[in-house]
């Protein structure tokens, strides 16, 4: 099956170009759940955009019945930021124009939502399905007086503008995937909510990152968030609900690589979990993976004790323990004394999970961060 592809204009320049954003839409034989999966939205994070063609390939040689629902893929979802470059290197991590990250510009609807408590109490005796179809209306009801301000002569910024149109793709999804990577040298892992561990185990990763506190802003916290709200407000009212909705970040490795590893381990996770989800109607065995949880709140970052040259710097997966040597820094001290050698030691137990790319570095940049073990 060929999916539907729609344009979507996102802005106008100054020379009369214009940016796009494409979304490849397969839609199943039977209506369905949804599933969304976007990649790029930091500019230098490129791999995802290899994932969501082989994704789209391998869905082309399925018939409708295949497939139970719908699944949309926007690859390069953030051209803006794919298009940003410094010399060699792309950056795309920041609005050049405002400076904002660019995933940290999203709606929450919680945030405008004073009166959660009283529409729980009054959906106490609603199915499940019920309660979710009346509080996605809601969403999309106060959604959509954001998207009307796109319209209005007075303009708004191009960062709402973007958000606005990126969220309005997928705020009726069940799923969404959201396929970043590093900006330096790094491990492969995900993103996972509390309460939804037991799916993380089909997108096959070895690690995962448990969110326990999240301001609302990123790309799949502003989808997710409301949801998790809901659930907390009708538990604390007496009724356990876990809604079929769920919001993945998948970190597939370094920025501005197409590590082949990374995209066959993205496909691959992808497929399973849409099986899993019962979206992919096929016959290959469903897997699920014991994942290792790491609390961000422990993750531990080192920063570099004083300017220099990094020598040695351990490879990413590397298992340190206190007391080992993590790397040497040479430095040109400018004091009349000879270069010297200063060793760095680990203070932690854990797994290096990401080094920086560069290893010239002033006193207080970045250098690797270590997940300590579980």
């Amino acid at each position: 099956m060929l999916p539907q592809i729609e344009t979507i204009e996102l802005q106008t320049l100054s020379s009369g170009d214009r940016i796009y954003l494409q979304v490849y839409k397969f839609i199943g034989k039977n209506r369905g759940k949804k599933a969304y999966i976007q990649a790029n939205l930091h500019g230098a994070e490129i791999v995802g955009n290899a994932v969501i063609y082989q994704l789209i390939e391998f869905f082309k040689t399925l018939n409708n019945s295949q497939i139970e629902g719908e699944i949309w893929l926007v690859p390069v979802c953030n051209p803006v930021g794919v298009n940003q470059r410094t010399h060699f290197f792309a950056t795309g991590r920041f609005n050049p124009y405002d400076g904002q990250n660019w995933n940290r510009i999203f709606w929450d609807y919680e945030k405008e939502n004073p009166n959660l408590e009283i529409f729980a109490q009054s959906k106490m005796e609603f199915s499940e399905k019920k309660i979710r179809e009346n509080y996605l209306q809601e969403i999309q009801k106060s959604f959509a007086t954001k998207k009307e301000l796109i319209s209005e002569s007075r303009g708004i910024s191009y960062s709402k503008k973007y958000s606005y149109i990126l969220q309005s793709l997928c705020l009726d999804a069940n799923y969404i995937l959201d396929i970043h990577s590093a900006t330096i040298e790094s491990l492969d892992y995900l993103y996972c909510f509390e309460t939804r561990e037991k799916s993380a185990e089909y997108l096959l990763f070895d690690y995962a990152v448990l969110f326990n506190k999240y301001d609302g802003d990123a790309f799949d916290e502003a989808f997710l968030k409301p949801w998790l709200a809901l659930e907390k407000e009708l538990k604390k009212l007496g009724r356990e609900v876990i809604f079929d909705v769920e919001a993945w970040t998948l970190e597939l490795g370094s920025g501005m690589k197409m590590n082949p590893q990374y995209i066959a381990k993205g496909v691959a996770g992808i497929k399973n979990y849409l099986q899993y989800k019962k979206i992919l109607n096929l016959s290959t065995k469903i897997i699920s993976k014991k994942v290792n949880y790491i609390s961000k709140n422990n993750f531990q970052s080192y920063y570099a004790i004083e300017g220099g040259m990094i020598q040695k710097m351990p490879k990413i997966g590397s298992k340190i323990n206190p007391g080992d040597k993590l790397y040497e820094i040479l430095t040109f001290n400018k004091q009349r004394k000879l270069p010297t050698i200063i060793e760095v030691i680990s203070e932690d137990q854990g797994l290096v999970v990401d080094v920086s790319s560069n290893e010239a570095v002033n006193q207080g940049e970045y250098v690797l961060g270590i997940f300590p073990y579980v």
